[in-house]
């Protein structure tokens, strides 16, 4: 099998802004691609770009996939390891991108042994229910939202800081007054946070059930991850600071946090996730499996990967909940409430909708 050519489209979703400590996105920033080959089999590719997070955008995703479409064109698609070698000696970084190669090519061996994604990976179905996300607001709108998530049926919210540190406990405060006791609230500040921050907002929060606090710091104090973890009662998870299993082995060797959150735009996608996974799941450190603002088709992947993981017990995977405004996808992942499932079709079992596509500039390589 070879690969003969690739299709790169911008895939550009409209949808309602939604705002986190370090900015706000009203669209969402993808691309999507079709790995075609000598055979039957074409493998679907999507990635969102998260400038704030990643440091990539539309725009650089686009053209670091013309440029990968042509290292990887004539080469057999089964050789993943080697091929996703071949992106990495090309250029450091662009992890956005080269996710949706990454996540291509996993889907052309999948459909190759005509098995779900999740069973090539060697994982099994399991209940998987993911929290809302509520992005930053006023402390009252938040707290509306959270009530209205709660009366359709979300169990789990997780609520993003990190802009203020007394507006983020009045923000928290709010919610937990207006939902009361039962539902689980986690909190995500994306790096907001200085370490004094950190502690104060943490510290006025002990008493409101917070099941554990998402990435408190910039990634430039990871040094100090392992003494706010000492000083504060509240879980922490690590995700900007956790990139690779590199960074990994780092955060559990120093004990800088409870949890890690993986996320195929800042692993790179599958292969690297799943090196995250078995440090982490060696340690007994439990992991998340997170998104940026990816369709249906990506967070298909990302539940995938989720059976194929036992050590993932945290589950973000609500991203085309959060106010896309279309749906550019056939077949893949659907949600019973916020209860997650997909059909058992070879692959991915994902696919853009055509009549999108042909909204969507697109290349050929």
């Amino acid at each position: 099998m070879k690969i003969t050519h690739t299709d790169i489209y911008r895939f550009s979703i409209p949808m309602e802004p939604f705002t986190i400590a370090t900015g706000t996105m009203d669209f969402a920033q993808n691309v999507f691609i079709r790995i075609h080959t000598d055979e039957d089999h074409y493998g679907v590719g999507e990635c969102s770009a998260f400038p704030m997070i990643v440091g990539e955008t539309q725009e650089t995703c686009l053209a670091m996939a013309k440029d990968f479409a042509g290292l990887i064109k004539g080469k057999n698609p089964l050789d993943i390891p080697s091929l996703l070698q071949d992106l990495h000696n090309f250029t450091a970084l662009n992890s956005t991108i080269k996710s949706a190669f990454d996540m291509a090519l996993y889907d052309i061996a999948a459909k190759k042994e005509g098995l779900p994604l999740y069973r090539f990976l060697g994982g099994e179905k399991r209940a998987i229910e993911t929290d809302m996300t509520i992005g930053i607001a006023k402390p009252e709108e938040m707290a509306e939202t959270a009530l209205k998530y709660q009366q359709q049926g979300a169990t789990i919210l997780k609520i993003k800081l990190g802009k203020d540190p007394d507006m983020d406990l009045q923000r928290i405060k709010e919610i937990r007054k207006k939902v009361g006791d039962k539902i689980i609230l986690r909190i995500d500040a994306n790096q907001g946070w200085s370490f004094n921050d950190a502690i104060k907002c943490l510290d006025g929060m002990l008493n409101l059930n917070i099941e554990f606090c998402e990435q408190p710091m910039r990634t430039w104090y990871d040094d100090r991850l392992p003494e706010l973890k000492q000083k504060t009662n509240i879980k922490i998870m690590a995700d900007e600071s956790c990139y690779n299993h590199h960074d990994a082995r780092r955060l559990i060797n120093s004990a800088s946090c409870d949890y890690i959150n993986i996320k195929f735009a800042k692993s790179g996608g599958i292969n690297e996730g799943l090196k995250i996974h078995q440090i982490a799941y060696d340690s007994q450190i439990p992991c998340m499996i997170g998104s940026m603002l990816e369709s249906r088709i990506a967070l298909s992947a990302n539940l995938h990967f989720a059976y194929a993981c036992p050590g993932i017990k945290y589950f973000d995977l609500d991203t085309c909940l959060l106010g896309h405004l279309v749906d550019p996808v056939n077949g893949g992942l659907t949600y019973d409430g916020f209860f997650l499932d997909i059909p058992d079709a070879p692959g991915i079992g994902a696919d853009a909708d055509e009549d999108f596509l042909k909204t969507c500039e697109m290349w050929r390589i």
